[in-house]
């Protein structure tokens, strides 16, 4: 996991700046194979190259404004609204929902709530699929706690799925989290649980398509 708090800013370039020494490498193997005349190989890498240009774009979003309103970490399906008991970071009962991201989604991550970097806890784990539901305990995982104004708290977890090998978090403790920032991503496929207080009205269920820093999961009450 890689961490560098100058990470956050107002607006992006098209595609993120983690994906450039993916993209010059499949670019420069195309440039290669296509001076020595391998024609198939050639198409190949570039399309390869087209596609982590693909992977890592990252468009500015426009992030609803309302008070309460907690938006969407991640674009992806949501695969999980329910009450837990616990989380696997303290005692508490809290709101859970998780959010399974394809290869084909934007996987740039963004805050969901104005708040405080109160905690960050980072796993090693293992690496299964991120739509199974042991992926939330046992794979390798970065969890966030924010305090919010009112001195409620609230998760927000990166996991790392079946082939994502590398999860990237540009925040610390201590700084401030303002809702629809950017502070992170998760390499080629992979998941975002967040763990709200049990009296947040959520505004999401299962099967929801949403998009980081625009689709609002719930409200704060």
């Amino acid at each position: 996991m890689e961490h560098n708090t100058s990470y956050i800013e107002s607006t992006a370039f098209p595609i993120a700046r983690e994906g450039y020494p993916f993209i010059f490498a499949s670019a420069f193997s195309t440039a290669v194979l296509a001076l020595l005349g391998l024609t198939a190989l050639t198409l190949f890498f570039l399309a390869l190259t087209f596609f982590i240009c693909f992977f890592f774009r990252d468009p500015d979003r426009i992030t609803p404004r309302d008070s309460g309103a907690i938006v969407s970490p991640a674009d992806g399906k949501v695969i999980f609204v329910s009450e837990v008991e616990t989380t696997p970071f303290d005692d508490q009962k809290m709101l859970k929902i998780s959010i399974f991201m394809s290869i084909f989604n934007v996987h740039v991550n963004r805050i969901p709530f104005d708040g405080k970097i109160e905690d960050i806890i980072y796993h090693p784990g293992k690496f299964f699929s991120a739509n199974l539901d042991k992926a939330s305990k046992e794979n390798e995982h970065n969890a966030i706690k924010i305090q919010t104004g009112d001195e409620r708290s609230y998760w927000v977890v990166q996991i790392a799925g079946l082939i994502a090998r590398r999860i990237i978090c540009k925040i610390g403790k201590g700084d401030k989290a303002s809702k629809g920032d950017r502070f992170g991503l998760i390499c080629f496929g992979s998941r975002l649980d967040v763990y709200l207080p049990t009296d947040t009205k959520i505004e999401v269920a299962e099967g929801k398509i949403v998009k980081a820093g625009e689709t609002i999961l719930g409200y704060m009450t």
